[in-house]
């Protein structure tokens, strides 16, 4: 059997991404528009008509006109955007989040996908969060580096051109469009300080959540919490701390992450690092894993 799906906005990064993944599939018929009639409301309508599943690759104001569009239809949609992340009528589409998560996505009619940062700091807080080892009202900081892709094309273009700095931090006014989702979904009730950068490389991002220790918060505790929190899954991995350098590209081109926890028991100090690629697990991938929950397929095809 073939799956009928449409990427509304197939022609942004992630949009691009999602249908290389799909177009040699052989259970995936991908529906099409005329580029002309790529902002045609009738156009656009028939599409979502036409299919099982639509993914949705749109700045949040166009992703809500076009759940509007396609709200008296049959069809499942996953939202690349930000516009539905805290929605509860809308499953989150992190599918490691919890024993609950997958089972919900694999049943809703209406997914979320998780932002590329906040993949990240999720990944992070909420196990240790849930195994009790971080408080919801405590103060916490999460740096985090990523791939100028991430931005956009306005970005990309700038970096292209070589007119971009090598680094800069943004996000300064603690108003990042992450921040809520990191709140909801990681269980906390108090708002970190998110700190986060671009660097001058296309994609990867690794992202930083520092930690006091004590007798109770160990670097064996947090890892070994982590571990169980993730054990048997496929796109997630714990791998031991070496205090080596983390590289934000080790896993470019695939959709996993991976956490490790760094630091030293003598000084009390400590810091939980997750690495993955902003466009694979961080945008395109987590988007293909969650349409292979919600179609009953393997988890890991295209990916």
């Amino acid at each position: 059997m073939a799956y009928s799906v449409f990427i509304d906005g197939e022609a942004g990064t992630t949009g691009l991404q999602i249908r290389e993944r799909l177009e040699t599939r052989g259970d995936i018929r991908l529906i099409g528009i005329d580029p002309a009639r790529r902002k045609d409301a009738d156009a656009r309508c028939e599409a979502f008509a036409a299919a099982d599943v639509a993914i949705l690759c749109l700045p949040d104001d166009a992703a809500r006109e076009a759940v509007a569009l396609a709200q008296d239809l049959d069809t499942r949609i996953i939202d690349a955007s930000t516009a539905h992340r805290v929605d509860p009528d809308w499953a989150f589409g992190f599918p490691e989040l919890n024993a609950g998560a997958r089972d919900r996505i694999a049943g809703a009619k209406l997914v979320s996908n998780p932002g590329c940062y906040s993949t990240g700091a999720i990944a992070i807080i909420a196990p240790l969060v849930a195994a009790g080892l971080i408080a919801p009202d405590e103060g916490l900081t999460i740096n985090a580096v990523s791939g100028y892709t991430g931005g956009g094309k306005a970005l990309i273009a700038e970096y292209d051109s070589g007119e971009a700095p090598a680094h800069f931090v943004y996000g300064l006014t603690q108003r990042h469009k992450h921040i809520p989702e990191i709140m909801v979904h990681a269980g906390l009730d108090r708002q970190p300080i998110f700190a986060p950068a671009v660097g001058n490389f296309a994609q990867g991002m690794a992202v930083q959540v520092p930690l006091f220790l004590n007798e109770r918060r160990t670097i064996d505790g947090l890892t070994a919490a982590l571990d169980d929190h993730y054990a048997g899954q496929r796109f997630v991995e714990v791998a031991q701390g070496s205090g080596a350098r983390i590289v934000p590209t080790d896993l470019n081109n695939t959709n996993c992450l991976r956490i490790t926890v760094q630091g030293d028991a003598q000084n009390g100090c400590a810091t939980v690092v997750a690495v993955l690629d902003n466009l694979g697990k961080g945008a395109s991938g987590a988007a293909v894993q969650n349409l292979n929950i919600m179609l009953g397929v393997d988890e890991g095809l295209s990916l």
